[in-house]
C-alpha cells in the first residue's frame, strides 16, 4: 500500500502508534526543555496571528489572513515545538497506553508547563507588538491596534452578553478548532516529507482560522494585545468569557474527537469479525 500512495507516506495503524509514541516524548521531556518549546510555540504562533489580522485589514480580505496564518502553525511543527492544543490531544494517549511513567498527574504537569510557556511567549509577542505600533506608547496604534480592541471587546463581553449560552457557543468554537488543528497535526505524520507536512497541515489550520472558532494560544496573545490597545474589556473578563471555555473546548475537540479516535480504531483495534462462507 505504501509503494502505491508515495515512498512518504505513514498508514493510520503506523500514525497512530507515532502519535502515543509522540505523547510519552512529550511528557518525558524536561521541565526546562518544555518550558522553553512551549515559549517558542506561543511566541511564533502570535506573531502568524498579528501576520494574519494585518493582511486581513491591509487587504480587505479575511480569507487572505486566513490562507496565509497557517505559515506559523508549519513552523512549529517542523521546529519540534510545543502548542497546547497539540499536547492535549497526544500526552494523554501515552497515559491511556500505560507508558512507563506516564500519569495523570505526568500528562497535568505536561498541559500546566506548556500553558505557561505558550503564555509567556504569546504575552511577549503582544507587548512587541503594541511597542512598534505606538511608537514606545507615545502615540495611538492605528487602525490595527482599533480592530484588535474591538476583536477583544466581541469575544469576550459579546460572549457575556449571551450568558450561558454565550460561554457553550465559546466551548463550542473550542471543540471546533481543536478537532480541525489536531486533524492538521496527525495529518502531518501521515507524511515523511516536508513538503507533504506542510501540505497535510495547511487546509485543517486555514479553515479554523478563516471560521473564527477559538483557539486558546492564539487568544493568548489577541486579548492580551486587545487590552494594551485599550480594549474595553478586563483580564478577568478575558479568563472567564474567552480562555477556560475556549481551552477546555480544545481539550475536547482534540482529545475526544481526533486523539482518541485515531487510538481506538487504528491502534487498539476490535477483533475483526469472522464472515461465514
Amino acid at each position: 500500500m505504501t509503494g502505491k500512495i508515495g515512498a512518504d507516506y505513514v498508514s493510520p495503524n503506523e500514525l497512530a502508534k507515532l502519535m502515543v509514541d509522540a505523547g510519552e516524548s512529550k511528557a518525558c521531556l524536561s521541565t526546562r526543555d518544555t518550558l522553553i518549546r512551549a515559549f517558542m510555540a506561543g511566541a511564533i504562533l502570535a506573531l502568524a496571528a498579528a501576520f494574519a489580522i494585518t493582511v486581513a485589514i491591509k487587504t480587505g480580505s479575511p480569507l487572505a489572513g486566513a490562507i496565509l496564518f497557517p505559515v506559523g502553525f508549519i513552523l512549529i511543527y517542523l521546529l519540534g515545538f510545543d502548542l497546547l492544543t497539540g499536547v492535549f490531544m497526544l500526552v494523554p494517549l501515552a497515559w491511556l497506553d500505560k507508558r512507563p511513567g506516564v500519569s495523570m498527574g505526568q500528562v497535568l504537569r505536561n498541559w500546566g508547563l506548556v500553558f505557561i510557556g505558550n503564555f509567556a511567549g504569546a504575552v511577549t509577542v503582544a507587548f512587541m507588538m503594541s511597542f512598534i505600533l505606538t511608537y514606545g506608547y507615545t502615540s495611538s496604534g492605528g487602525i490595527i491596534a482599533e480592530k484588535v480592541a474591538h476583536i477583544g471587546m466581541a469575544r469576550t463581553v459579546g460572549y457575556e452578553a449571551h450568558g450561558i449560552m454565550g460561554w457553550f457557543t465559546i466551548f463550542i468554537r473550542g471543540i471546533l478548532c481543536n478537532w480541525m488543528v489536531s486533524t492538521g497535526v496527525a495529518a502531518a505524520m501521515v507524511s515523511t516529507s516536508a513538503i507533504g507536512k506542510i501540505f497535510a497541515m495547511w487546509m485543517p489550520i486555514m479553515l479554523f482560522f478563516y471560521m473564527g472558532f477559538e483557539h486558546s494560544v492564539v487568544n493568548m496573545f489577541l486579548f492580551p494585545f486587545a487590552l494594551i490597545m485599550g480594549g474595553d474589556f478586563t483580564f478577568i473578563d478575558y479568563l472567564t468569557w474567552n480562555e477556560a471555555p475556549t481551552a477546555l473546548g480544545n481539550l475536547v475537540g482534540g482529545l475526544m474527537f481526533v486523539g482518541l479516535i485515531m487510538y481506538i480504531t487504528h491502534y487498539k483495534t476490535a477483533p475483526k469479525r469472522v464472515l461465514d462462507i
